[in-house]
């Protein structure tokens, strides 16, 4: 078993009560660990810890629902206290908890007020997780762990949603920026992760013949993180992990060879892109 896993070291996971992040937590659940659910629904809240309790078996008393929104950097500094005065420090620290944008709001003319409840929730709702607990995870002297939740919308940039777009970039960067830091701590003993998912069926909504669900995509974490990968990009029913490879690839070359933006969507390229899809990857790659 990964250290971060153990049974009785603990788990905090913001967005807790539907989709990836209660899949992770019942996982997490089944082998010991202590387990703070963080979500801003109250009912779903409630459902999730009687899930996860019953996941724990003997541990289930170890399951602590938490009612918090994380653009709260006051909530999250309390709950670090209580947390630490309760049990300890986590080992696991999962920010998974976003805000979805649908029906094109955040477009570039939306108003400020939702551009900043977007980067509130989906980037500041991360840095305040990691400076609440990231101070507990490094003095408890114990191989750690911290995932942040992405999007492939911050890598490939599709049209359409530039507030989401822009935000699930930040958190890339963010991440990226985190992972360096740590790993050039002398103890280095906390590392930190990006969990992509591909189109995944969530919450309420109905499967779909194309999406992974979300007991997949923490399936496929763990498994990630079993190799201490930073990148955990998720292939779909529809996307594959080569096809996901091309895609960033181009969207890097668009820079290199100084096309114009997001070329993909542009129609002067649209031929070229579909004829680099259909080629291997491995041509696309510099020889070794």
């Amino acid at each position: 078993m990964l250290a971060p896993f153990a049974p009785g070291h603990v788990g905090i996971i913001t967005g807790a009560a539907s989709g990836i992040g209660l899949a992770t937590a019942l996982r997490l659940a089944g082998m010991g660990m202590k387990l703070v659910l963080v979500d801003i629904n109250e009912d779903k809240l409630a459902k999730a810890e009687e899930a996860v309790a019953a996941a724990a078996g003997d541990h289930g008393a170890n399951v602590l629902p938490v009612i918090l929104s994380v653009d709260d950097p006051d909530g999250f500094s309390a709950l670090a206290h209580d947390v630490e005065a309760r049990w300890e420090a986590p080992t696991f620290l999962m920010n998974n908890a976003a805000m979805f944008v649908h029906g094109g709001a955040g477009g570039i003319l939306d108003s400020l007020q939702t551009w900043r409840r977007i980067f509130d929730i989906n980037l500041f709702g991360i840095i305040h997780g990691v400076q609440a607990f990231l101070p507990g995870m490094l003095a408890s002297g114990k191989r750690s762990m911290i995932v942040n939740t992405g999007s492939k919308q911050g890598l490939t940039n599709p049209p359409g949603n530039p507030a989401y777009n822009s935000v699930k970039a930040a958190v890339n960067s963010y991440t990226q920026n985190l992972a360096h830091d740590l790993r050039n701590r002398e103890e280095g003993l906390v590392s930190a992760h990006l969990l992509v998912p591909g189109w995944t069926t969530t919450g309420d909504q109905s499967p779909q013949p194309g999406a992974w669900s979300a007991d997949q995509v923490a399936d496929y974490m763990l498994t990630h993180l079993a190799h201490e990968d930073f990148y955990i990009i998720c292939p779909d029913n529809e996307t594959s992990s080569e096809m996901d490879k091309k895609r960033v690839l181009w969207q890097a070359l668009d820079l290199i060879e100084n096309r114009p933006a997001l070329s993909r969507w542009h129609p002067d390229h649209k031929d070229a892109f579909a004829q680099f899809m259909v080629k291997d990857l491995a041509d696309l790659l510099p020889r070794k």
